[in-house]
C-alpha cells in the first residue's frame, strides 16, 4: 500500500487507487504525511484540521480523528504503517516505497549526486516528476496546509522543472525543453527564469525572431501587471540575440547553480534532512536556533529558504499572522520536547527571530562578444551554439500512468508477447512486437504506458517512450528520432530495451526505424510497441507483428475508472449516478479522464448533479478549464486536422446524415459512400467496426461534428 500525496490525498495498492473524501481525518492524514517519521504536535494538528480557531471539544475530536484513520487502514489493508501516540502528539512513519513525497525527495538527492551525468541526471529528475499526480491536495479542505505547505511542495517541484530545463538545454535538445517551457511560461507568467530559458531555446533552435517576441512580451507583462523591468540576465539575454552572438554551450556552472539540491535541503530516503546545518536531534521549544526552526517547520510556518537565483527572502503569506514575527502559542498539556529533522536550511526562531543572511546574487557573466568578420551572415546562432532541429525527438523515460483501469485481457495479453523470447531465425529479419491502434482518445498511450511499466524487469537496458510527433502535430522524421534514440540508447544498460513510438503518423515514418539491426544503438532482441491512430496493416505485412485494436470501454470498465480515480466512498453512494455518467461520455476513455480530472477539483459536487450539468452540453464541459488543451472537442479536431481534405470532407457528411449512409446501398436519393473511404476513414479510427458488421460513428463524435457545423453556420449567417 502506497500513500500519495502529490495530487489528490490517495491511497494505492498497485494499479488501484482509492482517492479520499474531503474530512476532518484527511485533514489530519495529510498533515501527518507531510511530515512523515516526525512527531507533529496535538496543537499543529488541531490547527491543521480545524484551522485557526478550533472547536472547545478539538483535543477530544483529534483523538476521535485518529482513530477513524486507524479503521481506514484497515478497511484498505494498510500494514506496516501505523499512526502511532508519541509524547506530545502523533507521529506516523513512512519511507520511499510507501510515501510518494519521499520516494520524490529521494529522486532528487540521487539526481544530484549525479551531476557529472547529465544525462542519467536527466532521466532520473523526470522519473522524479512523473510522482506528480495533478493539483497538490485537492481534496484537503485545510486552509493551513493550503497556505503554508502546498506552495513549499509546488516550489519544490518549480526548481526540478528549472533544472529539467537547463540540462536540456546543456545536452543541445531545444526542441525537448520547449514543449515544457511554452506550458511553465504559460502557468507561471511571473517566472522570469522559465522565461530566460524559454527565450535561450528558441534561440538557439534558429528562431531569433520568436525569440524577441517572447522578450518582449514578458517584458510587457512584468511592466504592466507588476511594474518592474525584466531582470538583467534576461536584458543581456536580449543584447546577445539582438547582436546574433554565439550563446556557446550552457556551462557547468549554470547548471549547478539550478541544481534542486542547491535550492533545497537534500532529504534522504528515510525523510531527514542532511547537510542542513542542524543536528538531528533538535528539539521543539528549544532557545536554540535549529531548535526554532524546527517547531516552525512542524507547526506549518512559512521558513525563508535560500534562492540560487533571487536572493531576496520569501514575503510573508497574504493571510494570517507573520510567522517570523507573531508569538507562539502557549503550550498545552499535549506540549513536549520532540526530535525532529530540519527540512529547510534557513534557521528561524518564532520567540527570538535570528535571520539567515541571504546568499549572494548569483551574476552570470555578460556574454563576451563576438567578432563577425565582414560580410558574414548574423542573426542567427551558429552550429556550435545552436541546437540542431533533430535534438527534438521527444525521447524519455516512460511515465506512469494514474488510475489505470480497465484493459486487463489486452493488457495481459500484450505483457506475454513483449516478455516472450525474441524470436529465432535469420539475423536479419526481426519482427515488430506490438501494434496498438484505435480511435484518437482510445487509451492507446495509456495501455502502452502501463504495460511497459509492468514489465520493466525484462528489459534491463531500459524503457523509452518516443513521441513521435511534435507539440504542435507535426510528425517527426525518422531520421530525428534515429539520432535521439542513438543518444538515449548509448546511455543505457546491456540487455534487452523496450521501446514505445507513441503516435505514429503512418507506416512510412516507422519503417526505417525497424530495419534489419533496429535503430543505432539498439541491441538483440529489442521490443517496440507502436500506437497509431491507424491501422498500419502495410506495416504489418512487411515487418509482421501482433495488434491490439482498441474500442470503447466496456461498462464494467467505466463504473471501475470512476471508482480508481474518485474513490469507492464517492462512487459507491450514488452507483446509479456514477452508471448515467459513464454513459453520457459513450464509456470513452478520454472524455471519462477529463470528468474525473474535473470532479476531483470538485469534491463538494454530487454524481446525480453532474449528470445534469453535463448532459447538458457534455463536450463544452468535457474539457480542463485550467488546460484548454485537454478536451474531447480539441482532441478530436486534432485528428479531423490530419485527413486528406476530402476525406475530412466525407466524413463531416457521413456524421451529419442518417446512420443509413454508413450501410453499403445508402439511401435512394444519395447512394452509397464509396466502400474504399469508409475503410480509410475506419483505417484512421473514425468508424468502428465494418465489414462484415456495420459501420459506426461514436456518439460524441458525431455529436462533435454536428455541433462545429452549426457554428460554422452561425458565423457565415452573421457575416
Amino acid at each position: 500500500m502506497r500513500f500519495q500525496l502529490l495530487g489528490p490525498l490517495a491511497l494505492a495498492d498497485g494499479p488501484d487507487t482509492v482517492v479520499l473524501q474531503p474530512s476532518k481525518p484527511a485533514n489530519l492524514l495529510a498533515a501527518l504525511l507531510l511530515n512523515a517519521n516526525s512527531t507533529v504536535s496535538a496543537g499543529y494538528l488541531q490547527r491543521a484540521v480545524w484551522g485557526e480557531e478550533q472547536p472547545a471539544t478539538a483535543k477530544a475530536a483529534l483523538q476521535t480523528c485518529v482513530l477513524r484513520l486507524r479503521r481506514l487502514f484497515a478497511k484498505h489493508g494498510v500494514t506496516g504503517t501505523a499512526i502511532e501516540a508519541v509524547p506530545g502528539g502523533y507521529r506516523i512513519v513512512a519511507g520511499p516505497p510507501t510515501l510518494d513525497l519521499l520516494a520524490y525527495r529521494d529522486q532528487v538527492r540521487r539526481a544530484t549526486a549525479m551531476d557529472r551525468d547529465p544525462e542519467a541526471e536527466l532521466y532520473t529528475l523526470r522519473d522524479a516528476l512523473s510522482l506528480w499526480q495533478g493539483a497538490l491536495l485537492a481534496n484537503v479542505r485545510s486552509a493551513v496546509l493550503h497556505r503554508d505547505e502546498v506552495p513549499r511542495l509546488a516550489e519544490e517541484r518549480l526548481r526540478v522543472v528549472e533544472r529539467v530545463c537547463d540540462l536540456l538545454l546543456g545536452l543541445g535538445r531545444c526542441g525537448e525543453a520547449l514543449v515544457d517551457l511554452w506550458t511553465a511560461t504559460r502557468v507561471y507568467p511571473g517566472h522570469e527564469r522559465f522565461h530566460e530559458q524559454l527565450i535561450e531555446a528558441l534561440y538557439r533552435s534558429g528562431r531569433q525572431s520568436q525569440a524577441l517576441a517572447e522578450y518582449r512580451r514578458v517584458k510587457d507583462f512584468l511592466r504592466e501587471e507588476l511594474g518592474v523591468d525584466p531582470s538583467p540576465s534576461l536584458r543581456r539575454l536580449e543584447l546577445s540575440i539582438l547582436r546574433g552572438e554565439e550563446l556557446g554551450p550552457v556551462g557547468q556552472a549554470a547548471l549547478a547553480a539550478s541544481a534542486p539540491g542547491q535550492a533545497a535541503p537534500v532529504v534522504s530516503a528515510s525523510g531527514e534532512a542532511v547537510g542542513s546545518g542542524s543536528a538531528s536531534g533538535a528539539v521543539v521549544g528549544s532557545g536554540s536556533a535549529s531548535g526554532a526552526v524546527v517547531s516552525r517547520v512542524v507547526r506549518g510556518e512559512t521558513v525563508p529558504q535560500p534562492d540560487a537565483e533571487t536572493p531576496e527572502p520569501a514575503p510573508a503569506p497574504a493571510s494570517g499572522p507573520d510567522p517570523a514575527s507573531g508569538p507562539d502559542p502557549a503550550p498545552g498539556p499535549n506540549s513536549a520536547t520532540i526530535p525532529t529533522p530540519v527540512t529547510a536550511p534557513a534557521l528561524t526562531s518564532a520567540r527570538a527571530p535570528v535571520t539567515a543572511p541571504a546568499p549572494a546574487p548569483v551574476t552570470a557573466p555578460a556574454p563576451a562578444p563576438v567578432t563577425v568578420p565582414p560580410g558574414a551572415a548574423t542573426g542567427a546562432p551558429s552550429a556550435a551554439g545552436a541546437c540542431a532541429p533533430s535534438a527534438d525527438a521527444g525521447v524519455g523515460p516512460v511515465p506512469g500512468v494514474p488510475h489505470f483501469t480497465g484493459r486487463a485481457a489486452e493488457a495481459e495479453a500484450m505483457a506475454a508477447r513483449l516478455t516472450a523470447p525474441p524470436p529465432t531465425g535469420p539475423a536479419d529479419h526481426r519482427a515488430l512486437a506490438v501494434v496498438v491502434s484505435g480511435a484518437p482518445g482510445i487509451g492507446k498511450s495509456a495501455l502502452a504506458q502501463h504495460v511497459a511499466r509492468q514489465v520493466g524487469d525484462a528489459f534491463p537496458a531500459g524503457r523509452l517512450l518516443v513521441r513521435m510527433t511534435r507539440a504542435d502535430g507535426e510528425p517527426r522524421t525518422a531520421d530525428e528520432v534515429a539520432a535521439a534514440l542513438a543518444d538515449a540508447l548509448g546511455a543505457t544498460g546491456e540487455g534487452r530495451a523496450l521501446l514505445i513510438l507513441d503516435d505514429v503518423v503512418d507506416a512510412d515514418q516507422v519503417r526505417p526505424l525497424l530495419t534489419p539491426g533496429g535503430p543505432p544503438g539498439t541491441g538483440p532482441g529489442l521490443a517496440v510497441v507502436v500506437t497509431s491512430r491507424m491501422g498500419l496493416g502495410g506495416l504489418i505485412a512487411t515487418h509482421g507483428g501482433w495488434v491490439q485494436r482498441l474500442t470503447a470501454f466496456t461498462e464494467a470498465e467505466s463504473y471501475g475508472l470512476l471508482l480508481a480515480a474518485l474513490g469507492a466512498e464517492r462512487v459507491e453512494a450514488e452507483p446509479e449516478a456514477a452508471h448515467r455518467l459513464t454513459a453520457v461520455c459513450g464509456h470513452f476513455p478520454a472524455a471519462l479522464r477529463i470528468l474525473t480530472a474535473r470532479l476531483l477539483t470538485r469534491p463538494g459536487l454530487r454524481l446525480a448533479d453532474a449528470v445534469d450539468w453535463l448532459g447538458d452540453d457534455p463536450l463544452a464541459r468535457l474539457t480542463l478549464t485550467d488546460s484548454p488543451g485537454h478536451s474531447v472537442t480539441g482532441l478530436f479536431d486534432r485528428a479531423l486536422d490530419r485527413l486528406d481534405p476530402r476525406l475530412s470532407q466525407a466524413f463531416t457528411h457521413l456524421a451529419q446524415g442518417p446512420p443509413e449512409l454508413l450501410a453499403d446501398g445508402g439511401p435512394e436519393h444519395e447512394g452509397p459512400v464509396p466502400e474504399a473511404v469508409r475503410e480509410q476513414l475506419a483505417d484512421a479510427g473514425l468508424l468502428e467496426d465494418g465489414p462484415p458488421g456495420p459501420y459506426r460513428i461514436h456518439g460524441l463524435l458525431r455529436a462533435h461534428v454536428r455541433r462545429t457545423a452549426r457554428i460554422r453556420d452561425r458565423r457565415t449567417e452573421k457575416v
